[in-house]
């Protein structure tokens, strides 16, 4: 029986190609192979199998990493019978941090089939873990368009998953988007950051995480009770003494400097009971933003109304210089279609002739 040749799969957001891609050029042992869109699930990239797969944990535009092989022969009844492939890929796994891996779970069509059933024993007497619905370790035996794959993730929450996240709160911006709107920001070059709607903080956290050299950074919400749940998650971010949140209404033009970078998931759906109250804040936003935002820097916004936005900056003094067109399903299994927005400040010259 021949080795099978292994590689790392990482999954990520339809959209989001070239940020991940300029991330892991990050890692020059990475190499990838092919790539591939799966219209429920996103787009992976695949890579040569790496020994020192442990630094891909650290990717934050990845949502999930994991080690994988294909071939036509990896049918389920072939695994049964020959166990150790699939072993050997859960041993890597569990080497060195088998005290995080407890449960695990095999993601396969008959799950309940005596095949699977056999599997499913194999792995609970040799690894010592118990079979649960809510896993750590999760195993996959899927058909692709060509090949068998099997694998296994290799942490025990996604990579998209934040320690920091202390509560759940509806409509949260997932972090690898937020990573992506920070990382088309130049924040390398900046000092001062406002994140106006900041919610959640997601965006100001990752980016006093990833950027240390920011100086300021600044967020404002109108809901004192998500401000209190968001300080929540800045503490358990480690970042209560850098990151200031206030509690401003758009509305009310709060006076609170001029800033090198303005970001922003904007409100819209259930927040906003009106068509004519969502273009009136967004009017409001990009006026406000205008005026507070550094000549030179970047305003970068997230929302699935871009329609409306678009509109609005158009009429503006800004110019966009980039926008990356999301696709995902969200918590409820409805597709999502947001854009991210880069802009910056047309110069006098292109205000007077727009």
């Amino acid at each position: 029986m021949n080795k099978p040749k292994l590689e790392i799969k990482l999954a990520f957001i339809t959209g989001l190609r070239d940020v991940v891609l300029n991330e892991v050029s990050q890692y020059p042992n990475l190499h990838i192979v092919r790539e591939r869109r799966e219209p429920l699930y996103g787009d992976f990239m695949y890579f040569d199998f790496v020994k020192d797969f442990g630094k891909l944990t650290t990717l934050r535009s990845v949502l999930r990493a994991y080690i994988i092989a294909q071939g036509s022969r990896y049918n389920p009844r072939y695994i049964s019978n020959h166990k150790s492939i699939l072993g050997g890929i859960v041993a890597m796994i569990l080497e060195g941090q088998d005290s995080k891996f407890k449960t695990f779970k095999i993601f396969c069509a008959g799950a309940d089939s005596p095949t699977i059933r056999s599997i499913a024993e194999y792995i609970k007497n040799t690894y010592k873990l118990t079979e649960t619905e809510e896993a750590d370790l999760k195993i996959h035996i899927i058909k692709t368009e060509k090949n068998w794959e099997i694998g296994a993730e290799i942490t025990p929450r996604p990579l998209s998953f934040r320690d920091y996240r202390t509560k759940h709160m509806s409509g949260a911006m997932d972090p690898t988007i937020a990573y992506a709107v920070n990382s088309l920001c130049d924040l390398e070059h900046t000092s001062s950051y406002l994140n106006i709607f900041s919610g959640s903080a997601t965006l100001l956290i990752e980016a006093g995480q990833c950027y240390p050299n920011l100086k300021q950074l600044v967020g404002f919400d109108n809901n004192k009770k998500i401000i209190s749940l968001a300080y929540q998650n800045i503490k358990k971010a480690g970042l209560i003494r850098k990151i200031q949140l206030k509690e401003k209404d758009i509305f009310d033009e709060p006076d609170l400097g001029r800033f090198d970078v303005i970001t922003s998931d904007l409100p819209f759906g259930m927040s906003i009971s009106k068509n004519e109250d969502l273009e009136k804040l967004y009017r409001c936003f990009i006026e406000y933003s205008e005026d507070n935002l550094n000549r030179g820097g970047r305003f970068a916004v997230y929302t699935s109304k871009h329609e409306v936005l678009k509109k609005n900056i158009v009429k503006s003094r800004f110019k966009i210089i980039k926008t990356l067109n999301l696709q995902f399903l969200s918590s409820v299994n409805a597709y999502l279609l947001p854009k991210i927005f880069i802009c910056r400040l047309k110069n006098d010259k292109q205000s007077r002739l727009s």
